[in-house]
């Protein structure tokens, strides 16, 4: 069996990238003898998360719940997620290349003692385990064996699109309440605040992302930028330049230490395209990079380019969007 621990957001419904990581899981599965995919969840499950998992194919959902992991904690988790793991005897456990999830990953890969490969990205044998992931911030591609079984994986974001299974799983909920033991738990989240409501939006799920860079020029300079992500229903991404600066909050930040985004247009403006911005935006589709110089990284790896002052060029689309009645 292989086992996907799958995260889920405020309310409740599974993130983008864990049903990538169950399309991948199936994928696997496929590949191999069938096995079945079950899902891993911890705290709530509704009868909607569990019908959603059913169609990707998850046979079973193990619910993990008890006060003990009421509050995110890497240790406590996996804790709690690795006696699912053993009780189910699991071949591979996955999850999707989160921050949460590479904690929770290697803290069962360490406790098991099994061998465990982050940021898989595709897969060519079994046995051995052969995969290829992403390393130095997706700069270097590595082919990795692991020759013991069961092993753990993360999958990056966007390294399969999420698909619907062609004959849905059962679905059926199964409930855990493991103890975990105190030690575990003297890291884990006390309180969460909620960031002010903007355009940031889900940066790793949106279709348009509208980039902004160290070329903005300051703080207050973001009108033009902003104006034109409402007018194309996009989201804000920013560079680590402009978030390092206090110019906008991390949470919007696109690259190695931010988001990876997989947008069908990405138009970063101002954005030079160092190689940790573009780990986390290579998979765009499309890319229109407006930079005042030729030369820069972002424009001659982008679809197309517009040379020149940003603040100029970005006007002129939003005038151009609004005269042709595109604004949406």
């Amino acid at each position: 069996m292989i086992l996907v621990f799958v995260e889920t957001d405020l309310e409740g419904s599974a993130v983008g990238v864990s049903l990538e990581a169950v399309t991948f899981a199936r994928d696997l599965s496929a590949a191999g003898n069938g096995v079945p995919v079950d899902a891993v969840v911890v705290g709530t499950v509704s009868d909607a998360l569990r019908q959603e998992l059913a169609t990707y194919g998850v046979r079973t959902v193990h619910r993990v719940g008890g006060a003990a992991v009421e509050s995110f904690s890497g240790a406590g988790w996996a804790s709690a997620i690795l006696t699912v793991f053993e009780a189910t005897g699991s071949i591979v456990v996955m999850a999707a290349g989160t921050d949460r999830g590479n904690e929770v990953a290697a803290h069962i890969a360490a406790r098991a003692a099994v061998p465990m490969a982050a940021n898989v990205l595709s897969f060519s044998g079994l046995a051995p385990f052969v995969v290829t992931r992403q390393v130095v911030g997706g700069a270097v591609m590595e082919e990795m064996k692991l020759h013991q079984r069961p092993a753990v994986f993360t999958v990056a974001g966007h390294a399969v699109e999420a698909k619907p299974a062609a004959e849905h799983g059962a679905g059926d909920l199964v409930e855990h309440e493991p103890e975990v033991a105190a030690a575990d738990l003297l890291a884990r989240v006390v309180s969460t605040d909620e960031p002010e409501a903007d355009l940031s939006g889900a940066l790793s799920s949106a279709k348009v992302v509208v980039g902004a860079g160290r070329g903005v020029g300051g703080a207050d300079r973001f009108d033009d930028v902003l104006e034109l992500t409402e007018l194309l229903g996009g989201t804000l991404g920013v560079s680590r330049v402009v978030t390092s600066a206090g110019w906008r909050p991390h949470h919007e930040q696109v690259g190695q230490t931010g988001s990876r985004i997989s947008p069908d247009l990405y138009v970063p403006c101002g954005i030079s395209g160092a190689i940790q911005h573009w780990a986390g935006c290579s998979s765009a589709k499309t890319i229109l990079a407006i930079n005042a110089d030729e030369e820069a990284p972002m424009v001659t790896r982008a679809t197309y380019a517009v040379i020149g002052d940003l603040h100029e060029i970005v006007p002129a689309i939003t005038a151009e969007i609004r005269r042709r009645g595109y604004a949406g």
